[in-house]
């Protein structure tokens, strides 16, 4: 009897999972992910001689399977569930493996016996308490609503030594322009309980061999200012980047390497998206991230008067310029909806842009901003201190960078990356391309499909593109994902 009622259940579980797949929408996005799912695949001849259409048929089918957030999500908790524990306040999920490695975006800068120095060597502060290791070897410190996802650092203190000469060449190249170097250290730096340590290298070595390296480029210790401030929100628990506060605090740094003015907090209007919960839930996989949802807080300059140009990249799946738009007006800040993921996007709209902001800062000091995603939330804070900002991200650059430098009279250029980006040597390969290169050259136009990688911050674009009040809509591309755009332009100063 037992036996039937088990193949009774078993059966229904079956027929209804069937019914689920088969007559169910598909999903078309997913918001834990932060990518499109598969499309249907278009059906041709070729495809069903070279038997590569019945593959893409079956890639279709599992990707976009009706509630595949919801089924993640129950996956998650059931392999919370299941963590196994070490014995030293350490667990792990059940699909992870203790010697799980740790790497940088590229280890191609790692020397050969390149030695770890211990966190005891380093002033930082010292957090107690447990960890667990997740999914893709993202580590989940605390409980409840105060759990924080971390990113480990797996760079020896000698690399970044092509970051260092890609400066040094910036600066040869253009001897009357003062350039800046800052290097943002991840949050695990400073919010690694002492037991996990092992699972992660220190920061400050090799952002302090990086600095020993410039010559002719000044070092914006943004390391410092954030550790003064480790018991204030600098860094967001549940997304990869650091929080806008954090950059308020290495932006001055910045304004006083420069020897520029640099305004409080009090100059600033707050805003606040509520609920919101960042890429991390995705990249970690574990539901407790999710669970622990924060306020993400930025920074509007409220006392000066300023306009912001954009010229927009369009991308094709394999990242590279299709196009490039006109020069158009829009607002430097969005202002999402609590609860959205997108929040981030919040500086400029993403990415894929090249920026000018003129500010009513009349001191003929222009600052060029060279950045990864990290960067992003630097700019807004310069508007009291110099005249223009323009701002490049380091991926998406299409002129020559010393005719743009000369063509816009810049006299100033830093960069900010996080340790990541300067451990690579992808970075300092695109800096010293643009010196150099001379045109763009347009890729073949392919749809551009969404992706976030957690280790190359690299963005793509999908859906619905956001456009602001006075940007021609053939020119625009789509910086948000229609899931994530935001409702308002919050950007009365730049009309």
């Amino acid at each position: 009897m037992h036996h039937k009622i088990y193949i009774a259940i078993v059966s229904l579980a079956f027929v209804a999972l069937t019914v689920v797949m088969l007559c169910f929408p598909r999903s078309r996005y997913s918001e834990l992910e932060k990518r499109d799912l598969a499309q249907f695949p278009e059906f041709t001849i070729e495809k069903l001689v070279d038997n590569t259409y019945s593959g893409e048929l079956s890639s279709w089918f599992s990707d976009s399977e009706p509630f595949r957030d919801d089924f993640m999500s129950l996956s998650m908790q059931l392999r919370h569930a299941l963590k196994l524990s070490t014995g030293n306040n350490v667990t792990f999920h059940a699909t992870a493996a203790e010697g799980d490695p740790f790497v940088p975006e590229s280890d191609d800068d790692i020397a050969d016996g390149d030695e770890q120095e211990t966190a005891d060597s380093i002033a930082i502060p010292v957090v107690d308490g447990t960890a667990k290791m997740a999914n893709a070897g993202i580590m989940i410190v605390g409980s409840g609503d105060d759990v924080r996802a971390l990113m480990a650092f797996g760079g020896g203190a000698s690399g970044g030594k092509a970051y260092a000469s890609a400066l040094n060449r910036l600066k040869s190249e253009l001897p009357g322009v003062n350039v800046y170097s800052m290097v943002v250290p991840l949050a695990i730096e400073f919010y690694c309980p002492e037991s996990a340590k092992k699972h992660t290298r220190p920061q400050k070595p090799f952002i302090d061999h990086v600095a020993s390296m410039l010559s002719g480029v000044r070092p914006v210790d943004a390391y410092s200012a954030l550790a003064a401030h480790v018991g204030e929100p600098i860094y967001l628990r549940t997304d990869h980047h650091w929080a806008p506060l954090g950059a308020y605090y290495a932006a001055a740094q910045l304004a006083k390497t420069a020897g520029v003015p640099f305004r409080g907090l009090d100059a600033y209007t707050k805003h606040t998206v509520k609920r919101f919960v960042g890429s991390m839930y995705g990249y970690s996989k574990d539901i407790s991230v999710k669970n622990a949802p924060e306020d993400f807080d930025y920074y509007v300059p409220s006392a000066v008067d300023y306009n912001t140009t954009y010229i927009v990249y369009t991308l094709n799946k394999d990242y590279h310029i299709t196009n490039v738009s006109k020069p158009h007006k829009g607002p430097y800040f969005y202002h999402f909806k609590d609860g959205n993921s997108g929040a981030y996007s919040t500086f400029m709209g993403g990415d894929m842009k090249l920026t000018k902001v003129q500010t009513g800062t009349n001191n003929g000091r222009r600052l060029l901003i060279i950045k990864d995603s990290y960067g992003n939330a630097v700019p807004g804070y310069m508007f009291y201190s110099f005249e223009e900002v323009h701002v490049i991200d380091f991926r998406y650059f299409t002129k020559n960078l010393k005719q743009y430098v000369a063509d816009n009279g810049i006299t100033d250029i830093a960069t900010v990356f996080n340790v990541f980006n300067a451990y690579s040597g992808a970075a300092a390969g695109k800096i010293t391309k643009y010196l150099s290169q001379s045109g763009f050259t347009p890729a073949p136009s392919t749809p551009a499909e969404h992706k976030k990688d957690v280790k190359t911050d690299t963005v793509k674009s999908a859906g619905k593109p956001v456009v602001a009040e006075s940007e021609p809509e053939e020119d625009t591309v789509a910086e948000v994902p229609v899931e994530s755009a935001p409702d308002v332009v919050d950007e009365t100063a730049d009309e």
